[in-house]
């Protein structure tokens, strides 16, 4: 999908206008957050999920799976 996206001024800041279709393949609505990171080669990526979040929802998993035993006697 290649469509132009209408910059807006929005009081002192500046805010990006999608296509509906747009909002639809990314299953968010208004008021939903999107994230966007930058790619090595410059570009930019939009997403509907924290790529940070989900970075520590990893680490934390590990910990979980690497001390099941002490968070079962804790959680007694």
């Amino acid at each position: 999908m290649n469509k132009p996206l209408k910059l807006i001024p929005i009081g002192n800041s500046t805010g990006v206008v999608f296509p509906k279709e747009m909002l639809a393949r990314l299953r968010v609505d208004r008021g939903d957050q999107l994230y966007v990171t930058e790619a090595p080669d410059g570009s930019f990526r939009v997403s509907a999920y924290d790529p940070e979040f989900v970075r520590q929802m990893e680490i934390a998993e590990g910990i979980m799976r690497k001390d099941r035993e002490i968070l079962r006697a804790l959680a007694k």
